[in-house]
């Protein structure tokens, strides 16, 4: 059995478990639905009355509103657990992910599955459906396999930083404040173009953060906006590509603070 089939086991398992509770599952769906729904509520009601966002029009915004929450979603498959690393290092049941023949990094992030990634990525996509009917894109076959690798790097951008982010956990004890931040950080600014905001915050989140990378700029390739992007076409096109590198960045350095983990029992 490889890593990536046991793996897989390891996570459906943890769906199975937590889809067990039905009537929970609904009520966590539908309030996730609810949120996301009246975040871009707001938008709408924005739009409405300006007529557009940095000459933005709603559909292109809801477009990339959409787009962000169907990342987002992707990214909670494997990385929802770590809002959960500080207790389990706090009392110590991370070290049964220590004795067995397989990465801790893989076990801890299949052990169970955040539910409301669903209610994410069923609101993400009814509002990409809705945003590609306004803005009337046509699709290409290599359009679209853009926009699943950009899916795809995207996720792997927000996971790393949670991953990132919660290593700090086995040097201080503390990250989950730290990770509602990030969770923060993405909601306010990732979901709306970057032209809103100052150049200071559009060079960070550009070249020092790439939360550009994770809806922005992919949307903007897609909507052939690319003129108004920091980065010259070709890397606003190899979007996806940064979400390897930064994922394979926090992956070594999450495997670098495990060293500092210190059982509850030591």
């Amino acid at each position: 059995m490889t890593r990536f089939t046991l793996s897989f086991d390891l996570w459906m398992a943890g769906l199975r478990g937590t889809l067990q509770y039905r009537t929970d599952t609904f009520i966590v769906i539908v309030m996730a639905l609810a949120f996301q729904g009246t975040g871009f509520a707001f938008i709408w009601v924005v739009l409405s009355r300006f007529g557009s966002l940095a000459g933005w029009t709603l559909g292109q915004v809801a477009f990339l509103y959409g787009l962000r929450l169907i990342v987002h979603a992707v990214a909670g498959v494997l990385t929802g657990p770590f809002f959960g690393l500080e207790q389990q290092v706090r009392t110590g049941e991370f070290d049964r992910y220590l004795v067995r023949p397989l990465s801790p990094l893989l076990q801890f992030m299949t052990q169970r599955v955040e539910i409301s990634i669903f209610g994410d990525l069923l609101g993400g996509i009814a509002i990409f459906v809705v945003a590609d009917q306004l803005v009337g894109l046509a699709w290409t076959p290599l359009a679209f396999a853009y926009l699943v690798l950009a899916i795809a790097g995207g996720a792997l951008v927000e996971g790393a930083t949670r991953i990132l982010i919660g290593a700090l956990s086995f040097r201080f004890l503390a990250s989950q404040s730290l990770l509602f931040l990030g969770d923060s950080v993405f909601s306010t600014f990732a979901n709306y173009p970057l032209t809103i905001f100052g150049g200071i915050l559009r060079f960070l989140f550009t070249f020092a953060f790439p939360l550009a990378f994770v809806a922005y700029i992919p949307a903007s390739v897609l909507l052939g906006r690319t003129a108004e992007l920091q980065v010259e076409p070709l890397l606003a096109y190899l979007a996806p590509v940064v979400g390897i590198i930064w994922i394979a960045a926090s992956v070594r350095v999450f495997d670098r603070e495990l060293r500092n983990y210190q059982s509850a029992g030591h």
